[in-house]
């Protein structure tokens, strides 16, 4: 399970042109899932996704996590995640977990973020999204469990 998490000041996101959701301040993950993914990673990378210190403190420096800062995490599939690139230049997506139970993982994943008692917002797996968002910082980073 590979996600991507962003440190935002807030994040729309638009299905069909119409607002879909909306979060505060906190992070944008895109969570891309892959052939042999399992229910642990979901609650390993949500454990981590939610105290991963990459807010600042007072002095400035990245002290704080997701649940020292009442962020809100806005949290969406992204199968593109695990695209291979290696050949040619379309990419793969053959390591990408077929969609019913990527979608499965998926749903696990939110649950587990919302069991640590944090604003969660979702897109609708599948769909088509534009995501509207500042990336504060910026801070990107690349998390991932692998079996």
């Amino acid at each position: 399970m590979r996600l991507l998490v962003q440190r935002t000041d807030g994040v729309e996101l638009a299905i069909d042109g119409k607002v879909f959701g909306s979060t505060g301040r906190g992070l944008l993950v895109l969570m891309g899932t892959r052939t042999g993914d399992v229910e642990e990673s979901c609650r390993k990378l949500a454990d981590k996704v939610v105290n991963l210190r990459i807010f600042e403190d007072d002095d400035g420096k990245m002290n704080l996590s997701a649940l020292d800062t009442n962020a809100e995490i806005m949290i969406v599939s992204q199968f593109t995640l695990y695209a291979d690139t290696r050949k040619g230049r379309r990419p793969a997506f053959t390591d990408a977990l077929e969609p019913v139970e990527a979608e499965r993982l998926y749903d696990k994943f939110v649950e587990a973020i919302r069991g640590y008692g944090v604003k969660v917002g979702t897109g609708v797996f599948g769909a088509r999204m534009d995501i509207r968002f500042n990336n504060t910082g910026p801070v990107t980073i690349i998390l991932e469990h692998e079996v």
